[in-house]
């Protein structure tokens, strides 16, 4: 509170080129409203970006919490930062005591892309990229005679894995792609009823202190109450999946023109042969009663069975 009322912002973000580019673009409108504020970044390096071989789970486990967010989370709660710009489908369900999350600004496309090659044009037995276990079941329960390589690590050198490693192709989100300005490595966007992204992929994930009135204050003009709305949703949708990075759920919140949501989620097996997938829709003014009730459709329907199997795939 003490940097704001003396005219500074100190944000704090990962060190990659698409956590800068995240920050530069939260930073421009209120830079412009605020010119008397020096806003200034700080990078902060995650157990995540120095171990980039382990499985995430692995590396959420020795850091105590997240792979990408525990680090920032703690040099927020001391007071070394004044706020911090995540990418939100990497920031767990449940804030850690004394952090809260504000609205987020506009929205980057929230699908994933298919870099190298089309869905259809992949040769048979064709070599794919990712670590994601979401991306992997949707891959396989559309393409299953697909190999999957493992591969983690920031955008550019995870495209770069096409010529380095031989690959056909690689699974990156859209929104990440667009914000470093690489859209002409798109190949195929991939439709969102077969591969539902990351709940909160392509939004922001902008935390604070809860009682630092003084930052709330300032950023309050930049979040977007329909955006909001829209992650709360899948957010809460994941949270009663007890889920994360490590578990193939998919899901995304879409407003109408009446201003309702219709929030789509599905899960699917580490293998690709069984997906359940549902959808509800409801007042947007009630998100989080809106993503409960999705979970317990899709556990009515057997969701937990290949939760469990992907948390322990070697039962």
């Amino acid at each position: 509170m003490a940097n704001v009322k003396q005219g500074r912002c100190i944000v704090g973000s990962r060190g990659s080129d698409l956590a800068r580019a995240q920050v530069r673009e939260y930073l421009a409108p209120l830079r412009e409203r605020f010119p008397e504020v020096t806003f200034r970044h700080r990078v902060i390096v995650e157990g995540g970006d120095r171990d980039r071989r382990s499985p995430l789970a692995n590396v959420s486990a020795v850091s105590g919490g997240s792979a990408f967010s525990t680090e920032q989370e703690a040099a927020l709660a001391r007071g070394d930062v004044d706020v911090v710009v995540h990418s939100l489908k990497d920031l767990p369900t449940s804030n850690p005591p004394g952090l809260t999350l504000l609205p987020p600004p506009g929205r980057e496309d929230v699908a994933d892309a298919l870099c190298g090659a089309t869905l259809a044009g992949l040769p048979e037995g064709a070599r794919v990229g990712t670590g994601a276990a979401r991306r992997i079941g949707q891959l396989l329960a559309v393409r299953p005679d697909v190999r999957i390589v493992p591969i983690r690590g920031n955008v550019p050198p995870r495209l770069e894995k096409l010529a380095t490693e031989g690959l056909d192709a690689v699974v990156l989100a859209l929104a990440g792609l667009r914000r470093l300005g690489l859209d002409g490595a798109v190949s195929e966007v991939l439709p969102l009823d077969l591969f539902p992204p990351s709940p909160g992929q392509g939004a922001l994930g902008i935390q604070i202190r809860a009682d630092d009135t003084a930052v709330r204050d300032l950023l309050a003009c930049a979040g977007d109450a329909s955006v909001d709305a829209r992650v709360r949703a899948e957010r809460a949708f994941l949270a009663e999946l007890h889920g994360g990075c490590s578990v193939p759920v998919g899901g995304y919140a879409e407003l109408d023109p009446a201003g309702n949501l219709r929030l789509f989620g599905q899960v699917t097996s580490l293998d690709g042969r069984t997906q359940i997938s549902a959808t509800v829709s409801g007042p947007a003014q009630r998100p989080e009663r809106l993503g409960r009730e999705l979970a317990a459709e899709l556990v009515a329907r057997g969701a937990h069975s290949l939760l469990d199997a992907a948390r322990h795939p070697d039962a």
